[in-house]
């Protein structure tokens, strides 16, 4: 791949991505989703689950999509979409398992990400850690996660769902 302005390859490229995904909402019995959050790849039992075709995780599928923009690949939608029955249902570890193995296909190694969830809930802060060591486990590179609030402006704010957004350097194989 080169880069559009110039003829001769570039090093290293970086990504940007967004993902966002609402809380389940109880049926008329009032009964949840039987399944768990799932949030940069970790469990978080007691938790109201996400939406979504697969687990939601909004912080592995933005940290999927700022891979998938920063080497070309496509974008969540083109590669997992709701067209491929296979990845229904798919964790966010799958999703970046699939994803890293494709960049390295394409010549890439990840140099870093960040991943900043945002939301209400659940409280992140004391899971952190684990978070960024569980993500960067998976990934093979170092993997930051943070989280903020948006002070109870719009839907993160008023705890309908979460959003994630990431960036992810990458760096040409040798």
């Amino acid at each position: 791949m080169t880069d559009t302005a110039h003829s001769t390859p570039v090093p290293f490229r970086v990504g940007q991505a967004i993902d966002v995904h609402a809380f389940a909402v109880a049926d008329e019995c009032g009964n949840l989703p039987d399944k768990t959050l799932m949030l940069a790849c970790l469990e978080w039992p007691g938790e109201t689950p996400l939406e979504g075709h697969s687990d939601g995780d909004v912080a592995a599928h933005a940290v999927c999509d700022a891979i998938l923009a920063a080497t070309g690949l496509g974008e969540m939608g083109s590669v997992f979409g709701t067209s491929r029955p296979e990845w229904s249902g798919a964790s966010g570890e799958q999703f970046l398992v699939e994803v890293c193995r494709m960049a390295r296909k394409a010549g890439w190694h990840i140099g870093n990400a960040t991943v900043q969830v945002i939301g209400t809930k659940p409280r992140m802060a004391a899971r952190l850690p684990e978070a960024c060591q569980r993500m960067s486990e998976i990934v093979g590179a170092p993997v930051s996660v943070s989280a903020t609030t948006t002070d109870g402006l719009g839907f993160t704010g008023r705890g309908d769902g979460l959003a994630a957004t990431a960036v992810a350097l990458v760096v040409r194989a040798q």
